[in-house]
């Protein structure tokens, strides 16, 4: 290979414009491509895809579609669960020789609920550098569109395909004081809801399908009625359903008087009101006129609290 072919090689093309890639460093460098609309890639991922060695891929069919959209010649390679094993060491081959390799899923963020963290598990283990190129992905993008709590979230990826597992899962998850996400698939959305609502209870979601693309849509609403909605319907497209956490239970005059009884036995009145006002964020007057009750309440024969 002569000088000019390698230079042809490293560039990329953005509408009618030819664009020459820098050089990367070697490495295993992790590119997000796509969830649907092409537009979505990045320059620097353009840039990582064009001027590495060798583009490990899970399909090289998909990958080079958005390859010849942007005029990037590299080298492919498959690399997915089901040949990992073999792959693996020419991986590491190309990298101990000093070489730069990027891997890529066929749409958004390389190890988001796929395998290839494996992958960078053994990379890491090699001593090989490991570089993250962020870009699209469908957790985000459904959670920035459901207008649903984003400040504490929990990424639960796919639930079992049985409705014994997914139940059971779904138990595991429905304390958790957190947006949840899911992917789903399109002919399990309606039987997932179906369990979310029973499990899950009354809460606020929303279904995101065909993200980035043509026909994009959001449903929202409570659990029941999206399970309603998508009763016996098979949308298509990849699915993100998102959930809203449980709501905070509010602690009831049962639970402060427990509360308060048990920290009066060893406490004096103010001291416990203050105690339990801070534990329930109850206002403290409140609960030291509570406390008064309960103390005067008592038999004659305990002791004086104050």
């Amino acid at each position: 290979m002569d000088h000019s072919e390698a230079a042809s090689e490293r560039k990329y093309y953005i509408g009618e414009h030819s664009l020459t890639a820098k050089r990367i460093e070697p490495g295993l460098h992790i590119v997000s491509t796509p969830i649907g609309n092409l537009q979505d890639i990045t320059i620097r991922a353009l840039e990582t895809l064009a001027a590495c060695d060798l583009i490990a891929c899970e399909d090289t069919r998909v990958t080079g579609v958005l390859l010849q959209r942007y005029g990037i010649r590299t080298q492919m390679m498959t690399y997915h669960e089901h040949n990992a094993q073999r792959q693996l060491p020419k991986i590491l081959e190309a990298l101990g020789a000093g070489r730069s390799v990027a891997l890529v899923s066929d749409a958004g963020t390389p190890l988001i609920s796929d395998p290839g963290f494996r992958l960078v598990g053994d990379v890491v283990e090699q001593g090989h550098k490991v570089v993250p190129i962020p870009g699209a992905s469908a957790m985000l993008s459904g959670l920035v569109g459901a207008g649903l709590p984003s400040d504490t979230i929990l990424f639960a990826g796919f639930l079992p395909n049985k409705t014994h597992g997914r139940k059971k899962r779904l138990e595991e998850l429905k304390d958790i004081p957190a947006t949840l996400v899911f992917y789903e698939s399109p002919h399990r959305v309606g039987a997932s809801l179906a369990d979310m609502t029973e499990i899950l209870g009354k809460r606020q979601a929303a279904v995101a399908r065909e993200l980035t693309k043509r026909f994009e849509t959001f449903q929202r609403g409570t659990l029941a009625e999206l399970s309603d909605f998508f009763s016996g319907d098979r949308p298509k497209g990849e699915i993100v359903i998102l959930v809203s956490p449980p709501e905070e239970q509010e602690l009831t005059e049962v639970d402060t008087d427990a509360l308060l009884l048990e920290a009066l036995k060893d406490m004096p009145v103010s001291a416990a009101a203050k105690k339990v006002s801070k534990a329930t964020g109850v206002d403290r007057k409140t609960i030291y006129t509570r406390a008064m009750e309960l103390k005067n309440a008592r038999p004659a024969e305990d002791p004086e609290s104050d």
